[in-house]
């Protein structure tokens, strides 16, 4: 076992730091993907300045305003979901393909008068999927010492609840120390390392200053993960058209939000003289579900009155969840150097079966900025960026208090995104055109972002503790993501069909556990695990059926 003997002091903690959300779930659920018509994602989604597509509504409802007749389209294809992993030299490869349903809509639009102000009234409906969660993941290789049983031990010592030889034997003879006010602070996933024998302790009985907890070396360590659900959008559109060339529009959105994953992480483990000593296996079950809603205004202006040439501009408020988490998990070991092999079962201790929390989340607002413009009857272009600050994403629970502790995560490890996206459209015919875009979003989330970061009895008010009752430690930091689209399309005097293809690739740093390395006194961060540098790539085949009448 190797020496690492830290010091700690009372923690000083609020209530609110006992809740579980973190700045990933955030992320999860306040950023969507590019989907909706293949007109709309075979142009990369930059139609918010050109509009007169149905999926626009989502981004900039003024588009709708440039309807002139009623619309219906249905859009459905393919996803491929790819990752590879190297962790170390040691190279994973997943995927998954399913098929999805991804867009539903309906435009119906009124004409006012040629000669009056106002021109058309427009209403629509739009269905799109805002996310696809559905997705599998695998990583692993040599730890080289590092251990899920360090973080362990870390998140007991740091948890508040003063641990002496005492406190800790209490903890293993407690019968249900998860809904015990006697733990009320120490983090669910060392609870059930200490009673299943990876986190181990010594010194004199009582005595907190000879004190001290132990973990385990880590030799390999494997992860898998599947995923599955999705975010639905349900968007309601009222837009109008004045003297065609101020276009203007609202869209009340309404999210319906399903993410279920599932996660194995089996570590073997050696003693200090680098024999066999056994291993565990950690598994999660997570559910989120909720539902949410949001306002989006925007205005599209021809400033030259001759001229195809317009600017767009749109604001999204917050989305305004109402979230709902389950989660359990088991740990099963078999230490060689403990008396028995043991198991954990969360899921005994809480009379459903799973712990759960119901929540608020609120995203960030979006700015979008637009410019397009036709060339004759033959070439359509735009160009757009989008802003949104992450950091100001806020957690509160059902009452409407904020959750400290998880939004100064938030606040400390999210940082802003800026994407942008351009466009074409060119008619080969009359009624063929081919399309192509590009997508181009920074991360939303710092490069120092961590789940669980212990606090030091030096630095205490500048360190953050949460996640005390989940028990899915791993976590990805996501790099800047880009999309590649092509598109083609049919116009007929009344059908019309399309296709897309999408390509989205990025990256991101994989951790399975947090493991810190302390200096000799134990009073700062000298280093942490490494991570697995992982490739993620999707590709989407897209079809869309419509008519136009």
């Amino acid at each position: 076992m190797k020496a690492k003997i830290i010091s700690f002091g009372i923690l000083a903690m609020a209530a609110s730091a006992a809740v579980a959300q973190t700045q990933y779930d955030a992320v999860r659920f306040g950023t969507g993907e590019l989907n909706g018509t293949a007109r709309f994602v075979g142009m990369g989604g930059a139609m918010s300045a050109l509009g007169a597509d149905i999926s626009t509504m989502g981004t900039n409802p003024a588009g709708i305003g440039m309807f002139r007749s009623n619309d219906v389209s249905v859009s459905f294809g393919f996803n491929k979901n790819m990752t590879e992993s190297d962790f170390g030299g040691s190279v994973m490869k997943d995927d998954r393909t399913r098929a999805s349903f991804d867009q539903i809509g309906i435009v119906y639009s009124m004409k006012i008068g040629n000669r009056t102000d106002l021109r058309y009234l427009n209403f629509g409906f739009n269905y799109h999927k805002l996310a696809n969660f559905n997705r599998q993941f695998s990583s692993g290789g040599n730890l080289n010492g590092a251990s899920m049983s360090w973080q362990m031990q870390d998140m007991m010592l740091n948890s508040g609840d003063v641990y002496s030889q005492e406190t800790f034997n209490d903890l293993l003879d407690n019968d249900n120390p998860y809904r015990s006010d006697a733990f009320l602070y120490t983090p669910f996933l060392s609870m059930m390392g200490a009673r299943t024998g990876l986190v181990s302790s010594s010194g004199d009985f009582g005595d907190t200053s000879e004190f001290y907890m132990m973990g385990w070396n880590g030799q390999n360590g494997q992860y898998y993960s599947r995923e599955e659900g999705g975010i639905n959008a349900y968007d309601f559109n009222v837009s109008f058209n004045v003297k065609d060339r101020f276009y203007f529009g609202l869209t009340l959105g309404v999210y319906d939000v399903n993410y279920h994953r599932y996660s194995s992480y089996a570590e073997t483990i050696v003693d200090d003289y680098e024999a066999d000593n056994g291993g565990f296996t950690l598994n999660n079950w997570f559910d989120t579900e909720g539902t949410g809603f949001d306002l989006k205004f925007g205005t599209i202006i021809r400033p030259f009155e001759y001229s195809p040439f317009r600017i767009g501009l749109a604001v999204h408020t917050p989305i305004w969840y109402a979230l709902s988490d389950t989660y359990t998990s088991t740990l099963g070991t078999n230490v060689l150097a403990m008396p028995e092999d043991y198991s954990e079962n969360l899921g005994e201790y809480f009379p459903s079966g799973a712990y759960g929390w119901d929540y608020l989340l609120n995203t960030p607002w979006k700015v979008n900025v637009s410019m397009g413009t036709t060339v004759g009857t033959v070439l359509a272009l735009d160009a757009e960026y989008e802003y949104a600050n992450y950091g100001a994403s806020k957690y509160k629970d059902r009452d409407g208090y904020e959750l400290a502790s998880s939004n100064e995560a938030v606040d400390k490890y999210l940082k802003s995104t800026h994407t942008v996206r351009v466009g074409m459209e060119a008619k080969l015919t009359p009624k063929f055109s081919f399309r192509a875009g590009y997508n181009y979003m920074t991360s939303p989330i710092k490069d120092n972002s961590a789940r669980y970061v212990p606090s030091l009895p030096t630095n205490a008010a500048d360190q953050i503790v949460y996640d005390v009752t989940r028990t899915d430690p791993e976590y990805h930091n996501l790099k800047a993501r880009n999309t590649l689209t092509l598109g083609l399309g049919y116009r007929g005097n009344l059908f019309y069909c399309d296709v897309a293809y999408k390509y989205d690739f990025y990256k991101s740093d994989f951790y399975m556990f947090d493991d810190y390395r302390f200096s000799d006194d134990g009073n700062s961060i000298v280093g942490r695990n490494q991570p697995a540098e992982v490739n993620h790539d999707r590709h989407q085949l897209l079809f869309t059926l419509g008519v136009n009448f």
